[in-house]
């Protein structure tokens, strides 16, 4: 691990590299967040990656979470790219448009080692444009003792959009909590929720040609459940995210809220929680709303080729494991620790049963746009501002403006 812990050691105390690694080409590695979040992995493969790859160094650069992925489009622009970038996959579209990042080839081996439609995330225009490193689906988490209390059985969750809703009247008339957490503030989360429920009746965003398929019947319908269940949320829903709806259910002011994993590890031992599907609606089955963060390989940096075999190590399945396993995510390959870990925590297994059914996060050039597009019209029905069906409609017709 010599040149890749030199090397950030040299970055803390604002030092050059030592002169023996002067003719090495270097390798800018842009990283989200801190070395907290499997730090350990990434460098162990790295150092790998070093070792078998003489006369290349990786510099990495970890960026706080919010500044990552804005200064790596940044320095694109600028002409003075990183090789590799950790990027989310909503961004893999736009930047493809500009022509800042190269596609990878995967081998039917590779791709078939990814669970479910996970690839169908980190795809755009027919190509794949990052390598998928950080993987999650999201499910519905339900404070045990709250359904005791109101009569409800803690071993059989919701199934239906029906059985949902009468929990969360039962919960909201039947003790002093309310039914559910509905997010609607300003963040994704309201999104993604939502089209976890959309996707959990059969609806979609785009459909397989890309065209916005969302004003349907099936989304329809999710627009009129969420109104209702809005009746057992907690107050002023518009003020809320996954920050503040997260420490009420914890606090056991909440019946149920959706989130994703790693909600597992902030919640107290004292919660007496368990996990389960998004309930479904009557035209489909269960779901979830499926979000990945992906190696992308920058153009113009005269190592293209080296930046593309070192994504493809650190995400080979057994690293991709390791790291998944440290940072508490989704495991998004297909091997065999994968099942083990359900054998060990049932509450994964809602998380990682869905995978196959899931929808993924939709791939389009302005993905900020679209959030910000559904946000709106989620806010508006929720307030009782605009109507399910103008809101769709309007939503819709701004969704195709983007695309």
């Amino acid at each position: 691990m010599f040149k890749y812990t030199t090397i950030l050691t040299a970055l803390a105390f604002g030092l050059s590299a030592p002169a023996a690694m002067a003719d090495d080409q270097r390798l800018h590695f842009t990283i989200c967040g801190d070395e907290s979040w499997a730090g350990d992995v990434t460098a162990k493969y790295v150092a790998e990656w070093e070792g078998s790859n003489p006369g290349y160094f990786v510099e990495p650069e970890y960026i706080p979470w919010g500044q990552c992925q804005e200064k790596a489009t940044t320095l694109a622009a600028a002409g003075n790219a990183p090789a590799l970038s950790y990027l989310g996959s909503r961004t893999l579209a736009q930047l493809s448009e500009a022509g800042l990042i190269k596609s990878f080839e995967l081998t039917d081996e590779e791709k078939a080692s990814y669970a479910g439609p996970v690839l169908g995330t980190v795809t755009y225009d027919g190509k794949i444009w990052g390598v998928p490193r950080a993987f999650s689906s999201r499910a519905m988490y339900y404070n045990r003792s709250l359904f005791v209390e109101a009569g409800l059985d803690p071993n059989s969750p919701p199934e239906t959009w029906e059985e949902f809703l009468a929990a969360a009247k039962a919960i909201s008339e039947k003790t002093d909590s309310d039914g559910v957490g509905i997010p609607g503030n300003s963040s994704d989360t309201p999104m993604q929720i939502f089209l976890g429920m959309v996707y959990s009746n059969g609806g979609a965003v785009l459909d397989d040609e890309g065209n916005v398929v969302l004003d349907s019947p099936e989304t329809l319908a999710t627009m009129k459940m969420w109104i209702e269940a809005a009746k057992y949320a907690q107050p002023g829903v518009a003020a809320y995210g996954a920050k503040q709806l997260i420490p009420l259910f914890a606090e056991g002011k909440l019946g149920m809220i959706f989130d994703g994993p790693w909600v597992r590890n902030k919640l107290p031992k004292k919660v007496d929680y368990a996990t389960a599907f998004f309930p479904h609606g009557p035209s489909g089955t269960h779901s979830s709303f499926l979000v990945t963060d992906s190696y992308a390989v920058f153009k113009g940096t005269g190592v293209e080729e080296q930046a593309e075999s070192l994504a493809k190590l650190l995400t080979a399945p057994e690293a991709q494991l390791q790291f998944d396993l440290g940072a508490g995510l989704v495991p998004l390959r297909n091997i065999a620790g994968v099942e083990k870990l359900i054998e060990e925590d049932a509450t994964w297994a809602p998380f990682i049963n869905v995978i196959p059914t899931g929808g993924p996060e939709p791939v389009i050039p302005d993905h900020a746009g679209l959030n910000d597009i559904l946000v709106s019209a989620i806010q508006g029905v929720l307030l009782g501002e605009v109507s399910a069906e103008d809101a769709i409609s309007e939503a819709v017709e701004l969704i195709e403006e983007l695309n």
